[in-house]
């Protein structure tokens, strides 16, 4: 049975938008800006191959299109034409910016990510 919290219902990423909403089958409304999701492209030449993920400032923030990648994650083009990240669910619920997941005093910090 899948896990309802890596289990999209809904992404929203209206053009233009600064911002990827996902709803999550446990009733989580994920925010994504679109600075952390590129900061934190999971493709190998931005990650390399070390256990830590980090942070690569820079590179278009602008959603050009997003595909499903079977039942698991999400493949995203971004303005630039950089595009060989997947991003699984599991992933995505980990970079979540909500008030839920980061409290308000916590906002601008960058998470911290292991794979």
């Amino acid at each position: 049975m899948p896990d309802p919290r890596t289990t999209p219902v809904a992404v929203r990423s209206p053009y233009r938008a600064t911002v990827t909403e996902i709803d999550w089958a446990d009733g989580h409304r994920g925010v994504y800006p679109h600075d952390i999701l590129r900061g934190y492209c999971p493709c190998a030449g931005c990650q390399g191959h070390t256990p830590e993920i980090r942070f690569l400032a820079g590179g278009d923030t602008s959603i050009r299109t997003i595909e499903p990648v079977g039942d698991y994650a999400l493949h995203l083009e971004w303005g630039d034409g950089h595009a060989t990240g997947i991003y699984t669910f599991r992933y995505l619920r980990g970079l979540c910016r909500c008030e839920q997941c980061v409290p308000k005093e916590h906002a601008d910090e960058r998470p911290t990510l292991r794979r």
